[in-house]
C-alpha cells in the first residue's frame, strides 16, 4: 500500500506540473508564434523573449490574412449544424460566407507565402495579452473540463463541447484557427458524423502537425500504463487529426511522458526514447528553400510534399550526441525546421529539453525564442519538462491570466486521472 501511495503521489505532483508546463509553454511562446526569422524575434522583443509579453503589431512575417475556410453553408443550415467558427475574426479569412477585408500585396521572404502590406500584417493572436493562452490551449481546457464534469473521459461528450466552444460567439478571443479545425468543420457542415470529421494528412499535408499532440498526451495519463495510454491517445488524435506523423510522434511521447510521471531520471529517459525517432532526411534549410523556390508550400506538388514529410533517416536519433556537438543556432531551422511538423518538432523539442537540463524556464524560453510553431511545440515541451520536475517557478504559474481557473481545472483533472476509474 505504501509503494502504491508513493507512486500515486509522484504521478499526481508531476502531472500537475506537466499541465502547468503546457499552459506556461503556450503563453510564453504566443507573442513570437510563426516568426521564422529568429533575427525578427531579437528585434521585436528587445533581444528576445524573457517572460510573458503582448503580441506585437505588426507581425513582420504574418500570413494569417487570407487563410481559407469554406463550409457548405446550405447543407449546414439544412442539417441545423453551426458553421461559423470564426465570428469576429472572419475578416482575416477567405470564407464561403464572408468577405476578406485585407488584401495580400507582397510575398514574405522566409516561407514564400503571400502577405499584406506591413501595417496589415496582424499577429496570429492579435488582441491577446501577456500571459493569455491560445485557442489550442483552451481546447485542452475543454477536454479537461469534460473529464471533470463526468468524472471520466467520454469521446462523444468531448466532441459536443469542442463544437460548442468554437460555435459560440464571443467564446474564443484568439483569431488563429488551425487548419485542422477549419477542415473539421468543413466536413461537419457537409453532414459527416462528428467522430469522422477529421481530415487526412494525405489530403492536407499540414494536418500532420504539433496541434494533434497535446490533447492526446493529456488524455493518455488517465490510465496506468503507457500501453493503454497510447491506445487512448491515438483514438483521441483520430477525432481531429488523421496523421501518420502525429501517431508516430505519440508512439514516442506517450511512453516517455509516462516514464517521467513515474519518476524516471529525465535526461536518461529523454535520450533513451529519442533513439526511437528517425529524423527527416530533408533538413530545415532544405525544406524552407523548397518553400521559397515554389513561392510558398501550397505550390509544391502533393507527391513531393509527402516525400518531404515521410522520408526519414534509418539511424536512431542520438539527442545527447547532438547536444554535445551542436549549439542551438546551428540546430534551429538549419537542421530541424521550426514549422508545425512533428518529424522536425519532436527531435527539436527533445533537444531543447536535454540541452537545458530540463530546467522549465530556460527550456520553454529557448523554445519561445526559436519561433515557428513554438506555441504548439511549446505545449508538448511544457508537458515533458513539467513532468520532469518536482517544482515549477511560481511566477510563471501566477503570471498566467487564467491562473485561478487553471488551478481548479488542473487539480480536478489530476484527481480524476490518478483515481484509476476514469474510462
Amino acid at each position: 500500500m505504501t509503494n502504491q501511495y508513493n507512486t500515486t503521489n509522484i504521478k499526481k505532483r508531476r502531472l500537475k506540473n506537466a499541465l502547468w508546463g503546457l499552459f506556461i509553454g503556450d503563453a510564453l511562446a504566443m507573442p513570437a508564434h510563426w516568426y521564422y526569422n529568429t533575427a525578427n524575434v531579437v528585434k521585436d522583443f528587445d533581444g528576445g523573449i524573457r517572460g510573458y509579453v503582448d503580441p506585437p503589431h505588426p507581425h513582420p512575417e504574418s500570413f494569417m490574412v487570407g487563410m481559407g475556410y469554406h463550409p457548405d453553408v446550405t447543407s449546414a443550415q439544412r442539417l441545423e449544424r453551426p458553421y461559423d467558427i470564426l465570428h469576429e475574426h472572419a475578416r482575416f479569412y477567405h470564407t464561403s460566407y464572408s468577405s476578406l477585408q485585407i488584401r495580400s500585396t507582397e510575398r514574405e521572404s522566409e516561407h514564400g507565402n503571400p502577405v499584406p502590406q506591413l501595417d496589415d500584417r496582424y499577429h496570429y493572436h492579435h488582441g491577446l495579452k501577456a500571459g493569455e493562452n491560445t485557442l489550442a490551449a483552451h481546447l485542452v481546457r475543454v477536454l479537461m473540463r469534460s473529464v471533470i464534469q463526468r468524472g471520466r473521459y467520454d469521446q462523444s461528450a468531448f466532441l459536443a463541447e469542442f463544437i460548442e466552444h468554437l460555435a459560440a460567439p464571443g467564446r474564443n478571443r484568439d483569431p488563429y484557427c488551425e487548419i485542422y479545425i477549419r477542415c473539421w468543420f468543413e466536413n461537419y457542415s457537409r453532414g459527416l458524423p462528428p467522430h469522422a470529421c477529421a481530415e487526412l494528412q494525405r489530403n492536407v499535408w499540414s494536418i500532420g502537425s504539433h496541434g494533434g499532440l497535446m490533447r492526446p498526451l493529456v488524455i493518455s495519463v488517465i490510465v496506468d500504463s503507457a500501453y493503454q495510454g497510447l491506445g487512448l491517445a491515438i483514438e483521441h488524435q483520430n477525432l481531429t487529426h488523421r496523421s501518420e506523423n502525429v501517431a508516430g510522434a505519440l508512439g514516442v511521447l506517450v511512453p516517455l511522458f509516462n516514464a517521467l510521471l513515474s519518476g524516471a531520471e529525465p535526461r536518461r529517459a529523454i535520450a533513451a526514447y529519442a533513439r526511437q525517432i528517425r529524423v527527416p532526411r530533408v533538413t530545415g534549410d532544405e525544406l524552407f528553400a523548397a518553400y521559397r523556390d515554389h513561392q510558398g508550400p501550397g505550390n509544391i506538388p502533393a507527391h513531393e510534399m509527402w516525400q518531404f514529410h515521410t522520408q526519414l533517416s534509418d539511424v536512431p536519433f542520438e539527442v545527447d550526441q547532438l547536444v554535445r556537438q551542436s549549439v542551438e543556432p546551428d540546430v534551429i531551422n538549419h537542421l530541424f525546421a521550426t514549422a508545425c511538423y512533428p518529424e522536425h518538432g519532436l527531435p527539436l523539442l527533445l533537444y531543447f529539453a536535454h540541452n537545458h537540463a530540463v530546467d522549465v524556464e530556460a527550456t520553454l524560453l529557448a523554445n519561445a525564442n526559436a519561433g515557428g510553431d513554438n506555441v504548439h511545440r511549446g505545449m508538448v515541451l511544457g508537458l515533458v519538462v513539467g513532468a520532469a520536475n518536482e517544482e515549477l517557478p511560481q511566477h510563471l504559474k501566477q503570471g498566467l491570466t487564467a491562473f485561478d481557473e487553471l488551478q481548479g481545472e488542473i487539480d480536478g483533472f489530476t484527481d480524476i486521472a490518478v483515481s484509476r476509474n476514469s474510462i
